[in-house]
């Protein structure tokens, strides 16, 4: 007989528990948005006031616990309540909810880009990798007149010129201020929809 496995803050006392797992992600993300180096479980555990035994059964290693503490792990949307049917102001909300969160959480958007970067990650293991806000412009762009494959391409093409990895380039490289970089980002992703409306999306390869 086969036993599943349960997370350790879902068997017993599980309020308590659940409130000492997120006062352990509240402790990393602190540190990060301090500037601080990426925490690992047992600096996050004393920031917490939490023992270091305790801490470990929650997040065995620092990578488990910085994904947990990304910010964008609970969102669930982004299309503004009143945008109605219209994909460019859906897609326009989006973007500039999209791009906000990550300006206000760049510390740890930066920390999270950093492991997604390392080569022994596997592909899919991390928030950024995981496709989160093609699935968020892909709502917002529902509306089109397209097959879900070919929303699915334009939402990728979105993706590509907005988020961490542009802000990145935007700030570090073209020296652009973060007020700059994110019009810039949303007149792309604006011009994309544009392009997809009038020409099509992007082609399959």
């Amino acid at each position: 007989m086969r036993f599943m496995s349960i997370p350790y803050e879902n068997s017993g006392r599980t309020g308590q528990k659940h409130r000492t797992r997120n006062q352990l992600i509240a402790a990393a993300r602190q540190i990060v948005t301090e500037g601080g180096t990426p925490p690992t479980v047992d600096e996050a555990a004393a920031a917490a006031g939490i023992s270091r035994a305790t801490a470990f059964r929650y997040f065995p290693n620092q990578k488990a616990l910085l994904i947990a503490a990304h910010p964008e792990v609970g969102v669930a949307s982004y299309v503004p309540e009143d945008a109605g049917s219209d994909p460019e102001k859906r897609l326009r909300g989006t973007v500039r909810a999209f791009i906000a969160m990550i300006i206000d959480t760049e510390p740890q958007q930066r920390t999270m880009l950093r492991l997604s970067l390392d080569p022994r990650t596997e592909p899919r293991q991390l928030p950024l990798r995981a496709g989160r806000a093609i699935s968020w412009f892909e709502e917002a762009l529902a509306p089109l007149e397209l097959t879900g494959e070919e929303i699915h391409r334009v939402a990728v093409a979105v993706r590509s010129a907005v988020g961490i990895e542009a802000l990145v380039w935007l700030t570090d490289v073209a020296g652009l201020t973060r007020e700059q970089a994110a019009r810039s980002m949303t007149w792309t992703a604006m011009a994309i929809l544009r392009e997809a409306t009038t020409h099509g999306p992007p082609p399959e390869e």
